[in-house]
């Protein structure tokens, strides 16, 4: 094992995966749409949740710490009037937490509000271009100094339009905005496509969302994506795309492996069905003896079917959810994930007990919520633990909006095989292949970004780039 005292002392630098929603149009209450949807995409983001609106004349903000059950209530809702709005749930963070980075962005010009999904690995050129013109980015995160940018142009008199294509250029990392002024939405996303985002119609009017899953929630009506390197505005002549930089789609795949929702719809494929394929090819590529498959909820419930089905062996929810825990993977500290970890999970004894127990999950990152759970099951009387996981080994650190950007944290990084398998304290251990992966989603390779297997980047990370090492896994 390699510098194993690094791995267990984890520290991290954490960015962020957030959701995003808007609404415009008229006669609509878009505030309270973009509160449903905000909902609906409460698994992206639990750190904060804000809403900016405006009924023509000024930008309102409502914006706070916790969930959107928490944030929100009716008198706040109805301060935020008006046919155009957006709202944020934000996680993780690049360049700190708490309230006072809490999203949309708004600017004492009350000119332009900003929701950001994604990550500035490196904010040297924007940094730079602000100071030059006098603009003091000690406190501000990287969606910050995207507004600011922005808000700089547009204080001098451009339009939106105009504002956000000087800007585009220093933007260089991941992103997925919606940006909106008195009269206007705008959303744009990097010319690699890293994080979704897409464009409904409702009502007339139009909305936007990070996962289609918020579509069908309200009713709307999937028209398409925006387009990686596009800008879409709308306002009451219509809808206008310009199309700043050239596409080349690079979705993650972890959106398919772990951050949307089953019931969304990526690239055309269904999430749901992905990840019962994933299962199904996971059970093709390990021929396992077991007495019961049981999946980690929620997201590795697909797979666990898949497995479930090409195995013939028995599916159950041995592991009962706690559903008002938050998502341990996006919890800001190791110690919060342990707790949250056994208040989350409970097994059922008579289900497990003297069973030979394949455990399904989607992924393993640090390693630690895995051992935990099995140390759950193993108290339960499992007779065996194989774990199973529905994606290949993450081996590099993600730097476009996911909380593992140093190498050391992560586990299959660090150990082999059989020192995670002795490690977590399973009978065995098993990665779905990465070829088993891409044939699961069904999409070109060339269309995903695999960075967390590969290490291949292709938006480029700068200065961190220094901080990877090559794994001798990957060729």
């Amino acid at each position: 094992m390699k510098n194993k005292s690094k791995f267990f002392s984890v520290s991290f630098f954490p960015s962020e995966k957030c959701g995003v929603f808007g609404a415009f149009g008229d006669n609509m209450e878009s505030a309270r749409l973009v509160h449903t949807g905000l909902w609906t995409l409460q698994h992206r983001g639990q750190e904060s949740s804000g809403i900016a609106s405006s009924e023509g004349t000024t930008i309102r903000v409502v914006k706070d710490e916790g969930l959107v059950a928490h944030v929100y209530n009716e008198e706040l809702l109805s301060l935020l009037s008006g046919n155009i709005a957006i709202g944020h749930n934000r996680y993780g963070t690049s360049g700190g937490a708490g309230k006072m980075h809490a999203q949309p962005v708004t600017g004492t010009k009350n000119l332009v509000a900003l929701a950001h999904n994604g990550n500035l690995p490196s904010v040297t050129k924007i940094k730079s271009f602000l100071e030059k013109k006098g603009i003091d980015t000690t406190l501000m995160n990287d969606s910050e100094m995207m507004h600011s940018a922005i808000e700089y142009y547009m204080s001098e008199g451009l339009s939106l339009e105009e504002s956000v294509k000087k800007s585009f250029p220093l933007f260089t990392g991941v992103f997925s905005l919606l940006l909106m002024t008195n009269n206007q939405i705008a959303a744009l996303r990097d010319s690699k496509g890293i994080r979704p985002l897409s464009l409904a119609k409702l009502n007339g009017g139009y909305v936007f969302s990070s996962e289609t899953c918020a579509f069908d929630a309200l009713g709307a009506t999937y028209i398409r994506d925006v387009m990686p390197g596009e800008l879409v505005v709308i306002d009451s002549k219509g809808v206008h795309s310009y199309q700043i930089a050239k596409g080349d789609q690079k979705l993650d795949i972890f959106e398919f492996v772990y951050f949307s929702r089953p019931d969304s719809v990526l690239l055309g494929k269904s999430v749901n069905e992905v990840r019962k394929n994933l299962g199904r090819i996971l059970a093709k590529e390990n021929n396992i003896d077991g007495d019961i498959v049981i999946p980690v909820p929620d997201s590795a419930i697909p797979a666990a079917i898949g497995y479930s089905e090409q195995s013939k062996i028995p599916f159950d929810f041995g592991l009962i959810k706690n559903r008002y825990i938050h998502r341990t993977f996006i919890r800001p500290s190791q110690k919060l994930r342990e707790r949250d970890v056994a208040m989350k999970l409970n097994p059922i004894p008579n289900l497990i007990k003297g069973k030979r127990v394949i455990l399904i999950d989607d992924s393993i990152v640090r390693g630690t919520t895995s051992k935990k759970i099995v140390e759950r099951i193993l108290s339960a009387g499992a007779k065996e633990v194989h774990l199973l996981i529905s994606s290949p080994a993450v081996l590099y650190p993600d730097f476009y909006g996911i909380n593992t950007p140093n190498q050391d944290d992560l586990i299959a990084s660090m150990m082999s095989i059989k020192e995670m398998t002795k490690y977590i304290n399973v009978t065995s251990l098993h990665f779905l292949s990465y070829k088993g992966l891409l044939e699961a989603i069904g999409l070109p390779e060339s269309k995903l970004s695999t960075s967390c297997f590969t290490g291949i980047y292709p938006v480029g990370i700068g200065e961190r780039r220094k901080d990877i090492k090559r794994h001798p896994k990957v060729k």
